[in-house]
């Protein structure tokens, strides 16, 4: 626990971790997810990868970044307001494929980086999974769910 305090300290966090199911949970505060990428390598910790989740109604995503170090899963979590946040593909390479998933899947856009075509669905367009609201009329009756289904 002291090598967490210690990166804690380097990152200039006040806040303490959490530890929450089997996760050590810091809040990064106003370090950027390059800083907290630059200092993760220099801990000598391993990327693991990035969960996202949209937020309600147009308020933006939370990304969580989560790394191992000496067999402790740290998570990290970012929220992004609007659909852009910085790519670490180039300081940690195997960011590489979760950042173009969540590109395709919520249309974010990870800064500094070109995307090759789409892998998960090749000719469609990001954000296959951002939850859209449904027509009023279509709230009544239960249609976008069938038609759905009947797809």
């Amino acid at each position: 626990m002291i090598a967490l305090e210690k990166l804690r300290e380097k990152l200039g966090v006040a806040e303490p971790w959490v530890e929450s199911r089997g996760t050590h949970w810091l809040n990064p505060g106003a370090v950027s997810v390059r800083e907290l990428a630059q200092a993760m390598n220099a801990f000598g910790a391993r990327f693991v990868t990035i969960t996202a989740y949209q937020l309600p109604g147009d308020t933006g995503f939370r990304l969580e970044y989560h790394w191992d170090h000496a067999g402790r899963l740290l998570g990290f979590p970012f929220v992004v307001a609007g659909n852009s946040i910085e790519s670490i593909f180039d300081l940690c390479e195997a960011a590489d494929w979760i950042e173009r998933e969540v590109h395709e899947e919520y249309s974010i856009d990870f800064a500094g980086r070109a995307y090759e075509p789409l892998l998960l669905r090749q000719g469609d367009k990001p954000g296959v999974n951002l939850r859209v609201a449904p027509a009023p009329d279509d709230l009544a009756s239960g249609l976008p769910g069938q038609k759905e289904v009947a797809q």
